[in-house]
């Protein structure tokens, strides 16, 4: 249980301090496409060249070597405790997302925001205090090439829907992006499941391209994400994604489980874990009216450097 916190806390730290990293990548480069006019399509949206040219960004390329290692430290953790310790854990990189913003992106964070983080963090310690025995991950092989049908419905239907939302399409990508890494979470768990776990085993599974295949698709409405929206707006859609679904099957179907009696403590720090993420999003996101004024075009690109 101890190994399976620490890599949780691990991963929760590589993923916020990536997120920063490619926030700060994404911004700066959309500033540049913006300045030289091409850098949104008809819909107000950054163009996918756009994009592209973003993930080559310095910053971008040392957030996402974070990213990989918080997916080891992530998949290691997944193996050891429930998913919904593991998921929400490694979810509080929301709180270090938030944090070093301030330091990196320059970005100042409204009372509501704190009250939010400060239950986030709240309810981490209160489901780390009621986690019980991690399920062994075993489902019929049909789960498999279940996961792997959703990843691709999941992947291929928000594309176009994302891309027509424009500059309001930040929190509904972000919370994709969460969908898709939990998808990623289930994955392997299932495949860690497989016995034994040889490499023709392996690569026979449906799993490992649902892996792959959400893996991709949350690591690129991540992006989006970034470029177009608040970053803890983006990191908190995100973290209820990732946590919400991923937990609820971990249970039903994994046999995941909370100490015995502490089921009710659980489900109330779980709740609490993902309202808190949600009201950050909300408070976060600049096209709430009263709330935050937006960002200016390139003002965290500039900030920091």
């Amino acid at each position: 249980m101890f190994i399976g916190l620490l890599t949780a806390v691990g991963a929760s730290a590589c993923y916020g301090t990536g997120s920063v990293l490619q926030a700060l990548g994404a911004r700066r480069s959309a500033a540049r496409e913006s300045a030289a006019g091409a850098g949104s399509t008809e819909y107000g949206g950054p163009s996918l060249s756009a994009t592209a040219k973003a993930v080559v960004t310095w910053e971008f390329i040392v957030g996402t070597v974070l990213d990989t290692a918080g997916f080891a430290l992530g998949a290691l953790s997944a193996k050891l405790v429930p998913l919904f310790l593991s998921q929400t854990v490694i979810s509080a990189n929301l709180v270090i997302t938030a944090v070093l913003g301030i330091w990196v992106l320059g970005i100042r964070l409204v009372r509501p925001e704190w009250i939010s983080i400060g239950v986030v963090c709240a309810a981490l310690v209160l489901l780390a205090g009621t986690a019980g025995h991690e399920g062994a991950g075993r489902v019929a092989i049909g789960w498999h090439w279940g996961l792997l049908a959703v990843s691709v419905l999941l992947v291929g239907a928000a594309l176009p829907i994302v891309r027509l939302m424009g500059p309001r399409a930040a929190i509904p990508a972000g919370l994709l992006s969460g969908l898709c890494f939990g998808a990623v979470g289930v994955g392997v768990r299932i495949l860690n499941g497989t016995d034994p776990l040889a490499w023709r085993d392996l690569l026979g599974d449906p799993a490992l391209y649902a892996i792959a295949i959400a893996g991709l698709g949350g690591m690129y409405f991540h992006t989006l994400a970034l470029q177009i929206g608040s970053i803890n707006g983006a990191t908190a859609a995100l973290v209820a994604g990732e946590t919400v679904v991923p937990g609820i099957i971990g249970v039903l179907w994994l046999g995941d489980a909370s100490r015995e009696g502490m089921a009710l403590p659980a489900g109330i720090g779980f709740v609490l874990a993902v309202a808190g993420a949600v009201a950050v999003a909300w408070y976060g996101n600049p096209h709430v009216p009263g709330v935050r004024e937006p960002e200016p075009a390139g003002t965290a690109g500039t900030a920091g450097g």
